[in-house]
């Protein structure tokens, strides 16, 4: 996937009385790894759509897309690189559906955010990690006054 310009993605994280929805890759580079669910962002399909449906594809569930938690860059090996997403993580919250492995996910599992630091992640995922740690501590200070 070689282009002058980079490609934009979403991730999707759904969070659930503390655990994150993960889904483990079933092909590709990072097959074996595990990412929230998200994706490339279709032509003329907003970003927080593509999260919807990127949800739902690899997971089953539905989802109300929050607020940007991360934004960053994936960009593969090489000279030049072999791939470049832009890519923008959402917090997403469960509203419906049936969790089950879609798509191009070979497994789906809802898992604490310190079990997640334990599985081989993509590249990306520990920056949304403490992104997600980041937010869930000034949520915190917030409901304590302080």
């Amino acid at each position: 996937m070689r282009g002058e310009h980079p490609v934009p993605g979403v991730g999707v994280a759904v969070v659930r009385d503390g655990a994150i929805l993960l889904v483990r890759r079933g092909r590709g580079a990072l097959a074996g790894s595990w990412a929230v669910p998200g994706g490339k962002v279709r032509w003329g399909e907003t970003m927080r759509e593509a999260a919807r449906r990127e949800t739902r594809e690899e997971t089953g569930i539905d989802v109300d897309v929050g607020d940007v938690v991360w934004v960053g860059d994936a960009i593969g090996p090489g000279d030049p690189p072999a791939w470049h997403y832009t890519l923008v993580d959402f917090r997403a919250t469960p509203v419906g559906g049936r969790l089950v492995a879609g798509d191009d996910a070979a497994e789906v599992a809802w898992v604490t955010l310190s079990e997640a630091r334990h599985l081989p992640l993509t590249p990306t995922m520990p920056d949304l990690l403490d992104a997600l740690d980041d937010t869930a501590k000034a949520d915190r200070e917030v409901e304590d006054g302080g």
